[in-house]
This record gives C-alpha cells, structure tokens and sequence, in this order.
C-alpha cells in the first residue's frame, strides 16, 4: 500500500511541478551520492544550484526517495546519479522521469562498459563502484562538463575551465596515491572489508580486495561466509581488516570475533569511506580528501 502511494505522488508531482527554473534564472541541479555531488558542485561553482539527495554516511544500495526527494527530483534541469543499479531503490522514480523528458543522466555512461568489472551477482551485471579508479572519474569529471555546457551554453566556459582544473588535481592525486602505496610491500596488499566497494580500486592500485558482503550491501553475509573469510585472513596472516562508514559495524566485529576464536588476532584498522564522502566541511568530505584519507589509512594498518 505504501508503494502504491509512493508512486502516486511521484506521478503527482512530475505532473503538477512544471516551473523548474529559480528566480535567479540558474541551473537547478539534483544529485543521488555525495562524490556526484562534489563533482558537480565543484564543475558548476556558484552558477548553478546543486542539492544531493544524499548525506555523508548513507547507503546508496538501500536509500528510499522520501517525498521532499520526490519533488526535489521533479524540480530540477538535471539529475545525475550514479548509474549501474546503485541507487537500487531509486531506478523506478528515474524511468518515470525519462518516461516524462525529464533529463536524469547516469555518470556511468561516461565510461566504455568494456572497461567496467563485470558482475553476474549484481542487478546491472557490473560493479557500480567506479569511483575507485581516479582515471574513471577524470573521465566522468569530462562528461559532466559536456552535459552541464549542454543544458547551460552560456557558462560552458567556466564549466571548461573548471573541470580542467580539476583533472588536474585528479592526474596529482594518483600520483600521491601511487607514492604512498608503493610503501606498502605487495605480499600485504590484501584489503578485506565490509562489503565488496574497492573492486576498481583494487584494480587499479594493485590490491586484492576481499569483502565480507557482496556488491550491494542489500546482500547479508552467512555464517559460513564469515567462518571461510576468517580463515582467509588467518592462512594470508593479514594484519587489519577495515570497517566502512555506510556499512554497519557489527559486520566486521563479527568477522574479527570469529579471527579471534581460532586463536589469531587481527585488529580492525581504521573506518574507510566507501559509498559516501565524510561530513562537509571536513577534508574526507571531499572526493580527493576522501581518497587521500582512504589510501593512508590502509596502507598504515596494513605494514
């Protein structure tokens, strides 16, 4: 009955919230995580309006629209999102917005779906975390440029300038990352956590990554699934597993109860962002402070 009703006023308010445009006669622009939301805040700068729907420490697997969200989403130019069934709960309001003209863009599409990790577990048939690998969001940082200048040719210039700027410091930060990563000898870059997150990470930095849950945190672990992991961790004599802050605790606490019951220690090395940024106003709440912060954390629990 809720769902009916959801819906209901989804169709109400696509139909009924027609004036889209601020008084101040700038973009209105709606986004789902937080790293899409820095991105486009970042591009855009003060000549478009940008609201995530989104806070620091919220599961995209498992977020629901509420009914603020519902008009939020009907009140915008542009919506960007992650694509690739991330926002899982979110997929039914999109394809009523493009039913409707109504322009919601997934970032993903900015990538070749021949370089993305494949996944037949997941709904999209591929891993959504794209934001682990700097050199995918350099290139999402490009789309977004292009489809910004598109629906605002006026400011395309400071949307250009803007984003070069950026990948700048995109092509900078992978430096630094691969500096401090090269600290860390190879045989203990073995990253195990909450849930499976860090796959294009993994993949580009040259971790085996290991998650206690798959690809969606919709996805609850075993027990077994925790016993064989325990064992992993025992056999690889890994040091330190990591909590993520979108990802209940009790996940990993779990995962260390049962390292501890073979009589092996290992220690829960630091909280990582993975599906959201950290607080605004605090360096992780950015994508690059995020990463930064990431990639210390790992690499100083696992020497």
């Amino acid at each position: 009955m809720k769902k009916i009703v959801f819906i209901s006023l989804t169709l109400l308010c696509l139909s009924s919230c027609k004036d889209v445009a601020p008084s101040d006669g700038k973009l209105n622009v709606v986004t789902t995580t937080t790293m899409i939301t820095d991105l486009v805040k970042t591009i855009g700068g003060d000549q478009i309006h940008v609201q995530g729907l989104m806070g620091s420490g919220v599961d995209p697997h498992l977020y629901k629209a509420s009914e603020g969200d519902v008009t939020k989403l009907a009140k915008a130019n542009l919506i960007f999102y992650g694509g690739l069934h991330l926002e899982g709960k979110l997929i039914e309001v999109f394809e009523k917005m493009k039913g409707r003209n109504m322009t919601t863009i997934a970032v993903s599409d900015a990538l070749d779906k021949s370089t993305l990790i494949g996944s037949e577990n997941f709904a999209s048939n591929y891993d959504p975390h794209i934001w682990f690998d700097v050199q995918n969001w350099e290139l999402i940082t490009n789309f977004v440029v292009k489809k910004l200048s598109e629906a605002n040719p006026e400011n395309a210039n400071l949307f250009e300038t803007n984003g070069k700027k950026y990948i700048q410091e995109l092509e900078a930060l992978d430096i630094e990352i691969r500096e401090i990563i090269s600290t860390l000898p190879e045989d203990r870059r073995i990253l195990v956590t909450a849930h499976d997150a860090f796959n294009y990470f993994g993949q580009a930095y040259g971790f085996q990554v290991v998650g206690l849950q798959g690809l969606s945190t919709a996805t609850e672990a075993g027990v077994q699934d925790v016993q064989n992991l325990a064992n992993f961790i025992i056999d690889k004599k890994i040091k330190a597993i990591f909590v993520e802050s979108s990802v209940p605790r009790r996940t990993i606490e779990a995962l260390q109860a049962a390292v501890t019951s073979k009589n092996h220690q290992v220690v829960i090395g630091g909280t990582l962002y993975s599906d959201a940024l950290g607080n605004d106003g605090t360096v992780e709440g950015t994508y690059i402070g995020m990463f930064k912060y990431n990639v210390n954390t790992i690499v100083n629990a696992l020497k």
